[in-house]
């Protein structure tokens, strides 16, 4: 059997990474691997695949730098003739990038199998660009493996009962990785004593969102909540050169900072599991970081208005604060002072990958 697994985006490889090992189980199983080069990264070298341990795309498309529809469609111009070289019984896809449609678009057309990893997912905000991408994914995925019972719902909700695909609980891959990478993240990053954050308390905070980045009001209110909460705990805030030029311009970020809240260029895998393994909370508008905070017994106020990941909120892990800026200090405040008991499998259990694997094995 034969999987062509398509990605483009760092966190695509980093859970691609966790399905390849459990693939490299299966003697009667062949993995190759697209980068389509969505998000450009100078990092992605072989030094990068070497420390991480992921299997070496054979093939790079190097598209990037457009706009939706012309990066789309120029992705599926590339995969085509992949696949009708390789000839794979499935190509497997990852989440809701504009890499996760083109390859599903370009394996359907060519009735070849599409199995979708993280389906079911949604927001219900139709002005993401994401969840259009996911919505269309999953319609036309013939395996859907789906983190959650509330995807699974989500995709009953939508009459996938009547629909000629698969759909499969699986678990989250993204906790089997934090789970396995965790087990030698400390050998491989050095930030906490870099930083001088060792023995201190402090917040972890992401931004990077458009809906955040580009909306002058909702980054003027993070960065008003993020000074405020630096007044009381350090603020460790990794951040985008661009995302830095347009708080420097909108003069959210003066000349000689707070040395509480501090700015530094966006970290490593293994730099960012170290933060999260020692950090008090986590402020973030990552969907992914929203798991990993739960996946490292922290816990997290969301950026954001809405998240995919309800249960986290439901089960009182994670806190929606939107970007208001005493929404936020508040929610911060109230989350702080609670007690969490993570001992709670919503997401596999590091079981994911082998459930994938299986349930394609099934339908081969």
């Amino acid at each position: 059997m034969k999987i062509v697994t398509i990605v483009g985006a760092r966190p695509q490889f980093i859970k691609a990474a966790a399905v390849s090992r459990e693939i490299a189980r299966h003697p009667d199983v062949t993995e190759i691997i697209v980068h389509t080069g969505q998000h450009f990264d100078k990092n992605m070298s072989d030094v990068f695949f070497e420390e991480m341990q992921i299997p070496t795309p054979r093939y790079h498309l190097n598209i990037n730098s457009m706009n939706h529809g012309a990066m789309t469609g120029k992705m599926l111009e590339g995969i085509e003739p992949i696949l009708l070289k390789e000839k794979p019984d499935f190509v497997m896809v990852y989440g809701d990038t504009n890499s996760t449609l083109a390859g599903a678009l370009a394996a359907k057309k060519l009735h070849i199998r599409v199995v979708h990893v993280e389906a079911g997912l949604r927001s219900f905000n139709m002005q993401m660009p994401e969840e259009i991408n996911r919505i269309l994914t999953d319609r036309i995925s013939d395996i859907l493996c789906c983190p959650t019972d509330k995807a699974v719902e989500n995709l009953k909700q939508e009459g996938f009962e009547h629909f000629p695909s698969k759909v499969i609980k699986t678990g989250d891959v993204m906790q089997d990785a934090s789970l396995y990478y965790n087990t030698f993240s400390a050998d491989k990053s050095a930030i906490i004593n870099d930083l001088g954050l060792a023995g201190q308390d402090f917040t972890l905070c992401t931004i990077h969102r458009a809906e955040n980045t580009d909306d002058p009001e909702r980054l003027s209110g993070i960065f008003a909540a993020l000074h405020e909460i630096s007044l009381e705990m350090k603020v460790v805030l990794p951040l985008h050169p661009r995302t830095r030029k347009i708080a420097v311009t909108l003069g959210l970020i003066p000349e000689l900072i707070n040395s509480q809240l501090l700015i530094v260029p966006p970290v490593g895998y293994f730099d960012m599991i170290e933060l999260l393994k020692n950090t008090r909370i986590v402020l973030t508008d990552s969907g992914g970081v929203q798991k990993e905070a739960f996946f490292f017994l922290k816990p997290c106020v969301t950026l954001r208005d809405e998240t995919e990941w309800v249960e986290l909120v439901d089960k009182g892990f994670n806190a929606l604060a939107g970007a208001g800026k005493d929404k936020i200090t508040n929610a911060c405040s109230e989350m702080k002072g609670k007690q969490f008991d993570f001992n709670v499998d919503m997401y596999g259990s590091g079981r994911a990958s082998k459930n994938i694997i299986e349930a394609i094995t099934e339908h081969r």
